[in-house]
């Protein structure tokens, strides 16, 4: 869709995947409110260790049964939608950091509707 290509903000939102909003882990809160604003796209990726703010390291421990990882929440779309969902965002999450920058969406394609 031609309509979501060009210079678009992309934000990282690097959390743990202990943190929980609503009674549900933050991750999940973040991208189901993503979608129900029409964000153009979003993913969690799953760190196999980091550190942050307090500079307790997380990492993945084949022996724990409860794993502490980092987690980075990527949202891409227009500054306008960003801008929007960080402030709503603000009061969701209790500790995290925050990055955005500028990206170009090159490709976007959907077979329902269609590929330029």
């Amino acid at each position: 869709m031609k309509r979501f290509l060009g210079k678009r903000k992309l934000v990282r939102i690097f959390i743990s995947s202990e943190e929980k909003y609503d009674g549900q882990p933050l991750w999940e809160y973040l991208l189901k409110k993503a979608k129900e604003m029409e964000i153009s796209g979003a993913t969690v990726i799953k760190g196999v260790a980091g550190f942050g703010a307090h500079s307790e390291i997380m990492a993945f421990n084949v022996w724990s049964l409860s794993q502490k990882l980092p987690l980075i929440v990527e949202i891409v779309d227009t500054e306008e939608k960003i801008t929007k969902f960080l402030r709503l965002a603000n009061d969701w999450i209790e500790e995290a950091f925050v990055t955005m920058g500028d990206v170009e969406v090159i490709a976007y394609k959907h077979p329902k509707h269609g590929n330029p």
